[in-house]
């Protein structure tokens, strides 16, 4: 957590492999967050609910939208947090699937720094094709943050890559944290 500004807009990018990744990554940030959902969501029976207690931001399903773009940059210029999933959905086998470019106006226009964040654990607890979650371990890796002179310095493709390599990384030590270990009996 020692990544996480303690003030200011923050645009948390992190990977998506669970239903349960906006908790996980609200239990694990120290400052209030605000959440983009798809508005199909809203209507679900079993998270509709949840969403709007949280004050989701809608979006459409192939991409924020403008009233989404809209309502997130609102939320940022006010100095709140707000986590996106680059990937745009969840993926299919636990590992980082390549990002979306729509995220890169956002970062761009909004002048918060992009904070990635990745976990491991959050598949095995409840991947795509199960109806219900199970237990399992779970760890989460904040990376270095992506300042916004770092992003102005970068075109689309390059922050892509960037942003996908700092998730890549700190999705493998949250693999390392999670590992099991052997414990010596000494």
């Amino acid at each position: 957590r020692e990544h996480l500004p303690e003030s200011g807009p923050v645009l948390v990018c992190a990977n998506h492999q669970s239903y349960l990744d906006p908790i996980i990554v609200g239990l694990a940030c120290d400052r209030r967050l605000n959440y983009l959902a798809r508005q199909n969501l809203f209507n679900n029976r079993v998270f509709g609910w949840l969403i709007r207690w949280y004050d989701a931001i809608p979006i459409e399903r192939d991409g924020m939208g403008l009233s989404g773009m809209k309502e997130t940059l609102r939320r940022l210029k006010r100095g709140e947090m707000v986590l996106i999933f680059p990937e745009g959905t969840r993926c299919s086998d636990g590992k980082l699937g390549p990002l979306k470019p729509g995220f890169c106006a956002l970062a761009r226009r909004s002048g918060a720094p992009l904070l990635p964040i990745a976990f491991e654990g959050a598949f095995e607890i409840w991947p795509r094709n199960r109806h219900w979650p199970r237990p399992a371990p779970l760890a989460i890796q904040f990376g270095a943050p992506l300042w916004p002179d770092e992003i102005a310095a970068l075109d689309d493709e390059a922050l892509l890559s960037e942003l996908q390599t700092r998730l890549v990384n700190c999705q493998q030590q949250a693999h390392d944290l999670n590992r099991p270990r052997r414990v010596s009996a000494e």
